[in-house]
């Protein structure tokens, strides 16, 4: 599948870049004849409505007839044109003079059958005309040329929408988005790809016609097959073999009138030539279908005795389609709107060059990046340990550059590396490194990039801890505006975790090349490998610097669990001068100190969720005792036991935009267990304080006579009507066990009903036990594909220790 996507996306780019510029030159041609009409009316109003006396009658046809060919003498005319409406020109071609193929058209009075001056544009609409059907080539070429390009933009318009098909087709916000907060080539594609979704019909119609009018062989293919072929047609005008008849023209209207019981707007009479009996009127009714919906009524040339009437209406499907070619086109079968349709359509081809070319040069300008951060980068050292594997899935080259600038950035520290792109990594090669850096783009839905789909699908499907002895670490390149931000590196990091291995730091999520998150990446490859990158030493002191540790005023914590089984949970309160502003499921770094206080320096800052929301006007935080052999853990004994009440406690607050809040009409379900509460507390406060009750609580904890540390204030969220359903899940209540996961499952039918209303499902808590089994329950109830396009679309998003 990835190699029939990748087909397509070189034939979509080839034919765009090799055809475009002459599409774009067809499509505002185009455009300008869709109003042919308006112009020439706007420029010769004259030639629009001839003033006449108000007591004049205008000339019957068979008068108009014998003085059109009396002045000049000696041209036979070969059609006349009419209108019902009295006072427009009636319009004449006279037949060619020998060696030509075309006679010449000109406008009549309809009172005195003066012939009219050629409307002043006529030359230039003639030339527009030459441009859009031939391109001012001879016209057998330049059909050919122009049929050949109509086949070019319908293979363009149908690549374009295999390769944008999302996973969510039925979602129409996935195909008509267009967001303006998007910047560079992410905003390019955003509006290349919506515009085109937009004018795909009119592109499917305006190739399909043209493909008809450009190849005569498939216009005479689809003709006989409809019975409109013109051999049929000049069989039916001829009449039956005879003699030669004596056009008489008054009996022939006469009889037209009759038959038509006056109900037409625009009649084409095609005079019989030599050895022709009939007179064929081809005709609009008063009130046509559209403007190609034509009749035809075969006349004999001396008597008017109708032969034969072919009303558009009676016709066939297939003859009522060949006559709707030339309306679809143009768009007039749709009437007004149609023509602004296809004519903006046209337009927009414009576009679509100007996007696709910036589009191709940008891929042009990353791809000669690459080679020379290829060319930069340096033989792997011929010793120095085992290698690490630097693994890269990139849809434009920007990973892969940032791929082997790391690799080159660990090298020149003497790492052993070896950088591989997805598309030539097996799943059975990661068992011989211990430690793989990925380095990985979004593309999309969520998907990942084309290159990278058949290893992304077969690694989903591995089963077990096989990668326990793997150390990884992801950096995920996306855009926040998209709803499915990073959506295959969290896809990857869920997996990787899934099998076994183990990060070496937390996933860095990379917005749209930020130089902050880039830098975060940098220090964390430097810190997993105990050294220092002289090479990104630039990079990092240019970068914005993350907010500093700031003094919080510890006041108070209280003890939530007095009596249970587990190790006790306390809530910590802490304050600062001045405003501060945080999203719910932020986190705050603290920097504890040891146990007896003094000069001594602060230890590694330590990650908790906090549990508040500014309207609070503090951070809460709920943080577990760890006891250990030797005593109290150093982070939760310093806030939960050692620092005095009033003591200020060094800590900054940071984003988490993995477990960022969802929009405030999505639904939400909030899982976890222990102190997992707090990451899900911040939102539930937030939602509740706005007002959005489409919220579903499961928590878990030991008993509750000891550990309902929350009920309370769930209780006041479920009579506000602000908490729909609430699945509180004691472990240790009944003699079998019962978990989160149990309640999911037990819960499949609303579970599936909740994700189907575009639920956002949040995870709390433990890694170790609660994680990993809602895990196994969500996919067990969504299936597996279920669970994965949950991850990608970014719906699903985990807190998780």
């Amino acid at each position: 599948m990835a190699l029939l996507r990748r087909a397509w996306f070189q034939i979509h780019w080839f034919i765009g870049i090799t055809a475009g510029s002459v599409l774009l030159v067809i499509g505002l041609s185009g455009a300008i004849l869709s109003f042919r009409s308006e112009i020439t009316d706007l420029i010769d109003p004259a030639l629009r409505r001839v003033l006449h006396a108000a007591d004049a009658q205008p000339l019957t046809p068979a008068e108009l007839l014998d003085r059109l060919q009396a002045a000049p003498p000696g041209r036979r005319v070969a059609t006349l044109t009419l209108f019902a409406e009295a006072s427009r020109p009636a319009r004449v071609n006279f037949a060619p003079p020998p060696g030509e193929r075309r006679g010449e058209t000109r406008l009549a009075d309809p009172y005195s059958a003066a012939l009219l001056p050629e409307p002043r544009a006529e030359a230039f609409f003639e030339f527009v005309e030459s441009l859009h059907r031939w391109l001012l080539m001879p016209r057998d070429t330049g059909k050919s040329v122009t049929g050949t390009l109509a086949a070019g933009l319908l293979v363009l318009a149908l690549s374009g929408l295999y390769l944008r098909w999302p996973r969510r087709p039925l979602a129409w916000r996935n195909w008509l988005r267009l967001d303006f907060a998007l910047t560079g080539r992410a905003f390019l594609w955003n509006l290349h790809a919506v515009a085109g979704t937009v004018a795909l019909l009119a592109y499917l119609v305006s190739a399909s016609t043209g493909i008809y009018w450009g190849f005569d062989a498939v216009r005479t293919l689809i003709d006989d097959a409809a019975g409109e072929g013109r051999a049929v047609r000049t069989q039916r005008m001829q009449g039956a073999p005879g003699a030669p008849v004596r056009l008489d023209l008054q009996r022939v209207w006469r009889s037209f009138q009759q038959t038509t019981s006056g109900d037409w707007s625009q009649v084409t009479l095609r005079l019989p030539a030599r050895n022709a009996s009939q007179v064929e009127a081809t005709y609009l009714r008063a009130e046509p279908e559209h403007e190609r919906a034509r009749n035809r009524l075969y006349l004999h040339a001396a008597t008017g005795e109708a032969t034969q009437h072919e009303r558009y209406a009676d016709k066939p499907l297939g003859g009522r389609l060949v006559n709707s070619i030339y309306p679809l086109h143009m768009g007039t079968y749709w009437g007004l709107p149609g023509r602004i349709v296809m004519t903006l359509s046209a337009l927009a081809l414009a576009l679509f060059a100007i996007t696709g070319w910036m589009l191709y040069l940008g891929r042009r300008r990353t791809k000669r990046a690459v080679r020379a951060e290829r060319a930069r980068l340096g033989p792997a050292p011929a010793q120095g340990g085992e290698q690490v594997l630097i693994a890269f899935a990139t849809q434009t080259g920007h990973a892969e550059r940032v791929a082997l600038q790391t690799a080159a950035a660990l090298r020149s520290a003497g790492v052993r590396t070896v950088v591989k792109t997805l598309s030539d990594l097996s799943v059975d090669a990661l068992l011989h490194f211990r430690k793989v850096l990925w380095v990985v783009s979004t593309f999309g839905d969520g998907d990942p990039p084309d290159t990278a789909r058949a290893f992304a699908r077969r690694f989903a499907q591995q089963a077990g801890p096989q990668l326990r002895h793997v150390h990884y670490g992801v950096l995920a390149l996306g855009d926040w505006h998209y709803a499915t931000f990073c959506g295959f590196g969290r896809k990857l990091d869920h997996d990787l975790r899934s099998q076994g291995a183990q990060a070496l730091f937390p996933m860095v999520e990379v917005d749209n090349g930020n130089p902050e998150a880039m830098g975060r990446w940098q220090r964390a490859i430097a810190d997993a490998f105990d050294l220092r990158i002289d090479a990104w030493q630039a990079q990092q002191q240019s970068a914005p610097s993350e907010r500093a540790f700031e003094a919080w005023r510890l006041e108070r914590r209280s003890l939530l669990n007095e009596g249970s089984q587990g190790d006790p949970l306390f809530e910590i309160e802490l304050r600062s001068t001045g405003e501060r502003s945080w999203a719910p499921g932020a986190l705050v770094e603290v920097l504890p100190r040891h146990p007896d206080g003094g000069a001594q320096p602060p230890l590694a800052p330590r990650s908790y969720s906090v549990a508040s929301i500014p309207a609070d006007g503090c951070v809460q935080l709920l943080v577990r005792q760890a006891r250990h052999d030797n005593g109290l853990g150093l982070a939760s004994g310093w806030l939960t036991a050692h620092a005095p009440l009033g003591a200020d406690i060094e800590m900054r607050l940071v984003a988490n935009p993995r477990f960022a809040p969802a929009d405030e009409d999505q639904p939400c379900i909030f899982i976890g267990n222990g102190s997992g509460f707090a990451g899900l507390r911040s939102h539930l406060r937030e939602r509740t304080r706005r007002g959005h009750g489409r919220n579903w609580l499961v928590y878990g904890e030991r008993q509750s006579a000891h550990d309902a540390i929350c009920a309370d204030e769930i209780a006041q969220w479920q009579a506000l009507g602000l908490l729909a359903r609430a699945d509180l899940v004691y472990s240790r209540d009944q003699a079998q066990r019962v978990y989160v996961q149990d309640r999911l499952r037990e819960a499949a039918g609303e579970l599936r009903r909740w994700i189907a209303e575009g639920a956002v499902v949040y995870v709390c808590g433990s890694l170790e036990g609660m994680a990993p089994g809602v895990d196994a329950a969500l996919s067990e109830v969504l299936g597996a594909q279920g669970l994965a396009a949950l991850i990608a679309q970014g719906r699903y998003r985990r807190d998780v220790y």
